[in-house]
């Protein structure tokens, strides 16, 4: 009953998305199941009662070489491959009238790519009668009818015109809150749902752990168990709402040879086991504990082996280690690369055949489905590819397909319900609170935050990002939502409270960088008269607020940077408002850490804001006036210089120590030594305490869960979260392992005086390490529990033991 009542609602939306002349056919649509090859039997795949795999069996049985060759790639949606917004007739000419894999960002609109602009993305109802329109194309102009997957991009929020807009990814690891994400992840599920999209590319699982690397601004941050937590929370939010989660980018991705991931994009110096403790280790615990619909595989070789060709990554540790069972996807010319840049294969044919035989499912990039398919052919024709593993790379696809539910209900079954659920006031509500929890307190001397709008009359905003919108935005998030620059957001808040006054101070670079941050060049006079024009606006002011950092220009896929200090005079505009004696607030917006060493020397009061989205104004004025606590922490560690890189959490012992000074081997002191900014780093307008540690252990064999609970205290006046952290240290193993390791942590809410008990459990693989023979093992011997606020703010500290098994 409950699957006729389905297939009816199906059949009656089908009828209405704007298709008035083009009448579906009716002996395709029956009660309770659809003839989708349309040979009037209710074939195995088509009943929606029968077990999937004998569904995918049946449908690849009934398939001939031409519709599984198109099962294997993707086409690009609207204005980047694919030329038309609807079918057309010359579609009977192209390579899939025998259907596709999946169709990629069609019709969403990419806020600063004017030719992906179209007007069938908004209302969000026009854009669901729009991919309908095209899902029937597939269904009924096909011989088989197998219907698309249609992809979209999702970090940032879904990438669709005025799609819920999220801050960027390390904004939302520096929430640390495991609820919110979840939440993030159903919102942009449902977005998509509603919208027509299955299938969301998102979350990014990639351990940042170069801060040069342009794409820290899209990962989580540093360390792989807060990663994996977050990753895992977006994952069962995006899949929760029956759209596919495709995790990226696997692997071994972020961390490019000095960072330089332009054109070069190969050559990862990462030592095996490091790879599996660090880079694997996020993608193994979301692939087995949120089962994840999708992976992207990255253009990056391994130790000389491209990660796309590589049997061992796309199949011995995806599917036979760590239990995927979805379909691959590359990241855009990963294949490509297998002859053009690694030069593993003799040319694009053999890279082909490379990849298939490695474990990919589908090529993804912006080039015609053609240019893959047709030499894949000839592979087929030629013997060089069995037909045994094309029938199996197609079936994971079909598969995906059928847990999506597209041969039950392949259309947008309510088109105009879409434009009540995307985008509603309480999504608006969530993108602000999200926002809020991103922004991390680095430094507040003598409690000069949160500032008093009753005490402070005139007010100056300045800096090249104080009155700027365009970091609210990004590639792969929502296009076209208003948004509100921190001088607007400041401005409005003071109301007829207190002046605000605005001058921009700089530009973002100067006309030679990056240049000029290796070879200074003397200010023009245009750049000097703009400094002087904020520093006589500065004089008159009670306070400045300096919104400074990086925008979607200098930060990014392939932006890499060479110094990590503020970009063109951005330092000297922060030391001439220095100079007038006036308290300076630093907002800081950028996507990766800077190494702000002078600023935060002097400076009395630094809040880090990374890329917020569109309520970035509105949410720091709440921030910078007390309205809003800050919470947040560091997800990734910043240093004092490019000079200490790599300087990361977590870290081998030794491997971040200082210099011996004195003794035997004591020659003096060289370096800058320690983090400006630890990992879990963060401030509060509130203080906290904790009390209480205890461990208790059920049995002291290594296969036990372990019981951790402490107390927290808000001892401070104001309401506050603290984001408590739990790590562990292994005190001698048969292998130099990290110092110690985060294995759970929890954002905690407290009013004043409150105190809450936390409870939290390690369970055996928390304690695993690759022993000396690379085997996943948890060895006896003894374990430290430490208890913190950071990192190196550690409040409460217990051993426990592990004993042999024979004991």
């Amino acid at each position: 009953m409950k699957q006729i009542k389905v297939i009816a609602i199906f059949t009656l939306s089908f009828l209405c998305v704007g298709m008035k002349t083009d009448t579906p056919k009716p002996s395709m649509y029956h009660k309770g199941w659809v003839d989708f090859n349309k040979n009037g039997v209710k074939d195995v795949f088509e009943d929606p009662k029968a077990h999937i795999d004998a569904r995918v069996s049946n449908l690849i049985s009934l398939m001939n070489v031409d519709e599984k060759t198109c099962q294997l790639t993707t086409l690009y949606g609207f204005a980047r491959v694919l030329e038309d917004e609807f079918p057309t007739p010359n579609w009977k000419n192209r390579v899939w009238k025998d259907g596709i894999a999946n169709i990629d960002e069609h019709l969403n609109t990419i806020w600063n790519q004017e030719k992906t602009h179209t007007p069938y993305a908004f209302p969000y109802s026009t854009h669901a009668e729009a991919i309908n329109k095209v899902q029937k194309w597939f269904i009924e102009e096909t011989r088989m009818g197998i219907p698309v997957d249609f992809t979209n991009e999702g970090v940032h929020g879904l990438c669709h015109e005025k799609a819920t807009p999220l801050p960027a990814p390390i904004g939302i690891g520096s929430t640390w809150n495991k609820a919110l994400v979840y939440k993030a992840g159903t919102v942009v599920g449902r977005e998509a749902k509603a919208l027509g999209y299955t299938n969301v590319y998102a979350p990014i699982l990639d351990v940042a752990r170069d801060q040069r690397w342009g794409r820290v601004l899209e990962c989580y941050g540093e360390e792989p168990f807060h990663i994996a937590e977050m990753g895992k929370q977006m994952v069962n939010g995006i899949q929760s709402q029956g759209v596919a989660s495709t995790i990226k980018h696997f692997a071994v991705y972020s961390i490019p040879k000095g960072a330089r991931d332009g054109d070069a994009r190969t050559d990862p110096h990462v030592a095996p086991r490091e790879m599996h403790q660090l880079h694997l280790y996020p993608f193994e615990r979301v692939i087995k504990e949120a089962s994840p619909m999708g992976v992207m595989s990255s253009y990056n070789d391994y130790d000389g082996v491209p990660v796309t060709a590589s049997p061992y990554f796309l199949t011995e540790l995806l599917r036979e280690q760590y239990g995927f069972d979805g379909y691959v996807v590359s990241d855009s010319e990963a294949v490509e690369y297998v002859s053009e840049k690694h030069h593993v294969a003799k040319d694009y044919k053999e890279a082909v055949r490379q990849v298939i035989e490695a474990g990919l499912n589908v090529r993804t990039t912006f080039r015609t489905p053609e240019s893959f398919i047709e030499p894949l052919r000839e592979l087929i024709a030629e013997g060089k590819i069995s037909m045994k593993t094309i029938d199996s790379r197609v079936a994971d696809v079909l598969r995906v397909k059928f847990r999506l539910g597209l041969f039950d209900t392949p259309y947008v079954e309510n088109p105009k319900a879409s434009d009540k659920l995307v985008h509603t006031q309480a999504d608006e509500d969530f993108s602000k609170q999200i926002n809020r929890e991103s922004l991390v307190l680095l430094k507040n001397d003598n409690n000069l935050l949160p500032l008093d709008i009753n005490k402070v009359k005139n007010i100056l905003v300045t800096g090249p990002l104080a009155d700027e919108v365009s970091f609210t935005f990004s590639r792969y998030g929502p296009a076209f939502n208003p948004s509100v620059s921190v001088y607007q957001g400041i401005k409005k808040y003071a109301g007829n409270k207190a002046q605000v006054h605005f001058e921009k101070g700089c530009d973002i670079i100067d006309p030679d960088w990056p240049r000029s941050e290796i070879i200074p060049t003397p200010l023009s006079k245009e750049e000097q008269a703009s400094i002087d024009a904020a520093v006589e606006k500065a004089k008159q002011s009670d306070i400045i607020i300096a919104v400074v950092g990086e925008d979607e220009k200098r930060v990014g896929e392939t932006k890499s940077r060479t110094s990590l200090g503020l970009p063109g005079r951005q330092f000297q505009l922060v030391q001439a408002l220095y100079a007038t004696g006036k308290p300076v607030v630093l907002v800081l917006i950028n996507g990766q850490p800077l190494t702000i060493n002078w600023e935060n020397k002097f400076l009395p009061a630094i809040l880090e804001a990374w890329f917020p989205s569109t309520a970035a104004g509105e949410v720091i004025a709440e921030t910078l006036f007390g309205d809003y606590n800050p919470g947040g922490k560091l997800s990734v560690t910043f240093p004092k210089s490019v000079g200490q890189i790599p300087l990361n959490f977590p870290f081998k012992p030794g491997s971040q120590a200082g210099q011996p000074g004195a003794g035997p081997n004591g020659y003096g002191n060289t370096r800058v030594l320690g983090p400006l900014y630890p990992f879990g780093y963060g401030l509060s307008y509130t203080t906290f305490e904790y009390s209480d540690l205890v461990v208790n252990q059920k049995t002291k064999q290594s296969q036990s869960a372990i019981e951790v609970s402490f107390k927290v205290k808000n001892t401070g006046k104001r309401a506050g979260d603290e984001v408590v952290q739990l790590y562990l240290k292994d005190k001698v193993s048969s292998v130099t392992t990290y110092e110690s390791q985060l294995r759970g942590f929890d954002r905690v809410p407290l009013q004043p005086g409150e105190t809450k008990t936390i409870n939290m459990t390690l369970q055996p693989d928390d304690l695993r390490i690759l022993d000396i023979n690379m085997n996943w093992t948890v060895e006896p011997g003894t374990f430290e529990v430490l208890i913190g606020s950071s990192s190196v703010d550690i409040h409460l500290q217990k051993e426990f033991e592990i004993l042999p098994l024979n004991d």
